[in-house]
Order: C-alpha cells, then structure tokens, then sequence
C-alpha cells in the first residue's frame, strides 16, 4: 500500500504543486533587498571590523609592546618588535597586522592592558596593490586619529557589557 500512494503522489507532481503554492505566497510581498551603496543594513555596537592603534589625549601612543595581542591571535597575523626609549619605557618599533591573516576575533581588542589596539565599525575597505593586506604601524595609527571619537563614543557605550 505505501508503494502505491508514494507512486500515485509522484504521478500527481504534489511536492512540485506545493512548491509553486509557496513560490506564488511570497511573490506579491513586499521584497528584502536593499541597493547597497545608498542603502545600509544596521550594524551592531559590537562589530569588529578594520583595526586601529589609539594614542593618549596628550598625543603618545597608547601601546607599551607588552606582546599579549601577538601571544593571543590565533591566526599569527600580528607582528610586534620593541625597542626602549630615552625614557626607559618600551615601545614598539613596528607594530604589523596582516588582514589575510586575520579572522577578526577580538582577542587582540581584549588582552589589550591600555586599550592600544581596536577594532573599528570600518568593513567597507578594499586592496589595490600586492602589500597593502598589511597594516603598519603608520596606517594604523592614522585610522585611531581618524576615527578616535567614534571610537571613544563606541567604547563608552559598550562599556557596561565589558
């Protein structure tokens, strides 16, 4: 008996009706497309995108290569080297992140004792040429300059989930 309604169903294309029946509900509803560019999907206060190095209010970088970004990432996509200064505080004399390498986990973000290295709201970013994956300490303290009250604005209201 089970042999011949599973044969009578296949004759009766029943499973291709309820398709069409489902394909013709959702056709005069309203669509979920939005034209990228000029349209934009909300982004959630914790989205971890391009990385920033941040500086003090009195304009001395924040980060004291203590290598705990470098230690944590699990991808190897930072590389730190230090050197002392006049001073005797260390700081760091190259300071490299490879966004091939990155998976974008935020594990830097969080071992970070002084709050040096971020990651941005920023995803809309591309490469043209053969090396520029590779962020250096230059570019990332230009993107922390740039983008320093945003980044301030985010961390304060995200700092009662931390």
């Amino acid at each position: 008996m089970g042999k011949f309604v599973s044969w009578l169903r296949s004759l009766l294309l029943l499973e291709m009706l309820r398709g069409l029946g489902l394909t013709l509900k959702y056709l005069f509803r309203p669509k979920y497309t939005l034209m990228y560019p000029m349209e934009k999907t909300p982004q959630s206060p914790r989205f971890r995108g391009l990385h920033a190095l941040r500086r003090y209010p009195n304009g001395e970088e924040r980060c004291i290569a203590c290598k705990l970004c470098e230690a944590v990432c699990p991808a190897l996509a930072i590389t730190i080297d230090s050197a002392p200064r006049e001073d005797g505080t260390r700081r760091t004399t190259r300071y490299d992140i490879d966004l091939f390498k990155c998976i974008y986990c935020g594990f830097c973000e969080e071992s970070c004792p002084v709050d040096s290295i971020v990651e941005t709201h920023v995803h809309e970013y591309h490469f043209e040429n053969r090396g520029e994956n590779i962020l250096t300490k230059p570019k990332l303290l230009a993107i922390g300059d740039r983008l320093e009250a945003e980044i301030a604005e985010r961390r304060a209201a995200d700092a009662a989930y931390r």
